[in-house]
């Protein structure tokens, strides 16, 4: 067609515009696969950023992001002019002038190059093309990477075209916002929010013209000139950017030599505690939105999505504060009780050679039997080889030099704790704690470890019998017991004990029995209604880990979750409707537009009645004689007739220690123990669940009532909104004597402890009770029956006694601490 043309310079020009034409074309449409990818018109039109999504309370508190990298995009509004300024003095100083390329800056800088000058002629346009669509990656370049000229002057060519096409699409403070979004200002800095508050701890409209002059210059190399490792390259550079604003007019001379004499000023921002890991909370909700992530086809690390999450920060706050200050003392104390022995026993008190089982478990262990076969001192050598590392510790991180089997002994030794908050109302959580410190125990103790309930699972045995038609006020004696049962076609028999060892042989209510832990009750309330009725309303509640059904169920000694007690506990208080926890309320895109709301699931599975008999049975730990929650006398959570149900818990060989708390608008699960099971406190004096979980829950709960703002006050529970057709009115009166004080799992302990300082102290001695071994069918001796209970002036005043040597026992405890 070209030889229609007769005039051959003609012919020969359109030869070279077709051949150009061409060229591009194929170059656009990535011919042969030869040139790799180029944006197409849809993404020039939508550019697509990678923006991390931001974590939110339910209060707007903003505690984290998701990222893959950190960037927070901002409008051109939101930019300081000094920025804007710096970046075109250093970087394009004729930005407003060409098309994407400067053809004017492309001759004079072949002219510098080629007289030993080398400069870039690179304008921002072009850059934005580089970053945005990453022409310059491996998958972008196609075959011709392997020609290495050849490969550059293609890549080039590319990012011109991007350039001329970001230029006809978009306006200049659009192409400059997008490039400020987009660039790396180095420690995983992206754009310039992110970088302004790493650097300076500011908002990117309040940068002054030095700061700004700083983060442009560092876009000559990231880690050359980075403030933070070399500070004085940094300052140079910052001068050189200073002095180009001042070639091309954006600040004077006098304002130059006074910039330039400024210190860099550096003031280190937090970026709200970055990606997924960095915290109990923000693992939980990657974990809880993960198949919601993959059935709407988002990507929580790139898509830039808002998450509000149900927490509420202050009432978060003061659980970590309580938290922070309860296990402090816990740790202090744990080490009291054992001091320089290693606390790595079994149940019957056996030592364990916990280290060496940890290190053999270790995969880096078999790679060194491999490496060093039959011979075992090259192995342990290894272990024992000392460097330097940072280790948690209750004062702060701190520095020290271990070996690996010194930060096994360690870590074996440190107390750890989880704790959950939950309105059953709305099946918000409200507080979610998952340990001491995510840095060093990644393993959340909310809702992924399962632990010995303990006697906080006592309440399904007492749900039970009220499921069964029997009320608060029916009664048992508590005597030995000896229960039949089949395991494996061979009958066998259990005889559960009290933590003391001891009956009291009198006749007591279910509330009664319930509020003092009373093993023995429990067992024949579990012997009456039938394990596997217990298992069945543990499940009904929403405890969903297999559990099995043997006669010792009601003790608690299957292995249960924070976040499942806390959800069966909530099935009371919110009139016998089971919720299932929300840990995300809403999700918008970055423009606040709703994407998805999330709402608590319910199902009843209790009547009204039931429900509020369980809450009224609860209530027993406070305010029965003896009742094992009574040591939150010791807080201030007792005004305008206030009321709290609650259940402590300790399992066997006091390794698990629990408390469950229930106020009018809120559930609260806390445990408390070590990681490694076989380290645990001696006793209950110092391990039991009202000496190391109870107190996280009243500190917590005290905070949270002297705060008004949070909105939740004191008060009793509501009334009953329907007819209780069981009889609740069966006062039991204050005996003398308390003999199942000590709360815990322990069936076949030799212990004797005492009855804690938090229980009601004993007016006077009374005669020993009968042996254990007695028959369960002989009466009980009538001596051991007070016949003048204490009256309730009596009551309250010993009350008042005990609540005043515990303050004392306690600010001692502090003194010793």
């Amino acid at each position: 067609m070209f030889k229609e043309i007769q005039n051959k310079y003609l012919r020969y020009f359109a030869i070279f515009v077709f051949c150009i034409i061409l060229f591009f074309s194929s170059l656009q449409l990535n011919f042969l696969w030869l040139f790799g990818y180029s944006p197409s018109y849809h993404d020039i039109k939508i550019p697509t950023l990678s923006v991390g999504s931001e974590l939110y309370t339910s209060d707007g508190k903003l505690i984290g992001r998701y990222y893959k990298e950190n960037r927070t995009p901002v409008t051109f509004k939101q930019i300081s002019p000094s920025v804007v300024n710096a970046l075109i003095a250093t970087e394009d100083a004729r930005f407003y002038k060409h098309i994407g390329i400067d053809f004017r800056s492309l001759i004079s800088s072949g002219v510098s190059t080629a007289t030993g000058d080398k400069r870039g002629a690179s304008t921002i346009t072009q850059q934005l093309a580089k970053n945005l669509y990453r022409t310059r990656y491996n998958k972008s370049q196609g075959f011709i990477k392997h020609i290495p000229v050849v490969r550059t002057v293609i890549t080039k060519l590319k990012e011109w075209m991007t350039a001329v096409k970001l230029e006809s699409n978009y306006s200049k403070e659009d192409i400059i916002t997008m490039y400020l979004n987009t660039v790396s200002f180095g420690n995983n800095a992206y754009g310039i929010k992110t970088a302004a508050r790493v650097y300076f701890d500011k908002q990117t409209d309040s940068l002054s013209i030095p700061e700004s002059a700083l983060l442009v210059g560092m876009l000559k190399g990231t880690s050359m000139f980075n403030p933070m490792k070399y500070p004085q390259r940094a300052l140079d550079r910052r001068n050189v950017s200073l002095s180009q604003m001042n070639k091309y007019g954006y600040i004077s001379s006098v304002e130059l030599t006074e910039f330039k004499k400024e210190p860099l000023k550096l003031k280190e921002g937090r970026v709200d505690d970055g990606s997924d890991g960095d915290s109990y909370l923000r693992a939980a909700v990657s974990k809880y939105l993960e198949k919601w992530c993959e059935k709407n086809g988002y990507d929580l690390y790139e898509d830039g999505l808002k998450i509000y999450t149900t927490i509420d920060s202050k009432l978060q706050n003061y659980a970590e504060e309580a938290v922070a200050d309860q296990m402090r003392i816990i740790q202090k104390r744990f080490y009291n009780v054992w001091g320089n022995e290693d606390p790595w026993q079994d149940s019957e008190k056996r030592k364990v050679d916990y280290p060496a089982r940890a290190m053999k478990s270790l995969p880096i262990y078999a790679m060194l039997e491999k490496k060093y076969p039959n011979n075992p001192d090259s192995v342990l050598a290894y272990f024992n080889k000392k460097k330097k590392m940072t280790i948690f510790s209750y004062k702060g991180d701190r520095d020290t030099l271990f070996s690996t089997l010194d930060s096994i002994r360690y870590y074996g030794k440190i107390m750890n704790t989880g704790m959950m908050t939950l309105d059953p109302f709305t099946g918000k959580i409200k507080v979610w704690v998952g340990g001491v410190d995510h840095k060093f125990f990644k393993y959340d103790h909310v809702n992924q470890s399962k632990r010995q309930a303990g006697s906080t699972f006592k309440p399904f045995a007492y749900l039970a019998a009220m499921e069964s038609g029997m009320g608060p006020c029916d009664t048992f004696i508590d005597k030995p017991v000896r229960i039949k049962y089949e395991e494996k076609g061979k009958t066998e028999y259990w005889e559960p004990r009290n933590a003391n060892w001891e009956n009291s042989y009198r006749e007591m209510s279910l509330r009664a029995a319930l509020g003092r832990s009373v093993n023995t009750v429990t067992a024949q309330v579990t012997e009456h209604v039938g394990w596997d009725n217990v298992v069945k309303w543990a499940h009904e509640c929403g405890i969903e880990s297999p559990l099995q059904s043997v006669p010792s169920v009601s003790l608690g000694p299957n292995d249960v979750s924070v976040y499942e007690m806390v959800r069966a506990y909530g099935t009371f208080l919110n009139k016998g409707v089971r919720t299932d926890p929300i840990l995300v309320e809403k999700i918008t895109d970055q423009d606040n537009n709703l994407i998805e709301d999330f709402e608590a699931k319910t199902t009843r599975v209790l009547s009204e009645e039931i429900a509020w008999l369980m809450l009224y049975m609860l209530r027993g730990g406070m305010e029965e004689p003896g009742g094992t929650s009574r040591a939150l006398w010791e807080w201030d959570l007792w005004k305008n007739n206030n009321q709290i149900g609650g259940k402590t818990g300790t399992s066997s060989d006091y390794v698990d220690a629990w408390y469950m708390g229930v106020t009018k608008d809120l559930v609260t699960g806390v445990w408390v123990g070590c990681d490694e099971r076989s380290a645990h406190f001696k006793n209950g004096e110092t391990g039991e669940g009202s000496r190391t979980a109870l107190p996280i829950f009243a500190k917590f709960m005290e905070k949270v009532y002297h705060d008004t703002s949070t909105g939740y006050t004191y008060g009793p529970f509501p009334k009953a909104t329907v007819p209780i057709t069981r009889n609740i009115n069966c006062p039991t009166p204050v005996y003398v004597q308390d003999t199942v004080a000590t709360d815990t799992l322990v069936t076949d302990s030799l212990q004797t402890e005492p009855a804690p300082e938090s229980e009601p102290a004993t007016v006077e001695k009374q005669e020993e009770v009968k042996s254990a071994e007695k028959k369960a069918t002989e009466p009980a001796p009538k001596q051991l029956v007070p016949t003048v209970p204490l009256t309730r002036k009596e009551e309250r005043e010993l009350r008042r006694k005990q609540r005043q040597e515990e303050k004392e026992r306690k600010k001692n405890e502090a003194k010793s601490n």
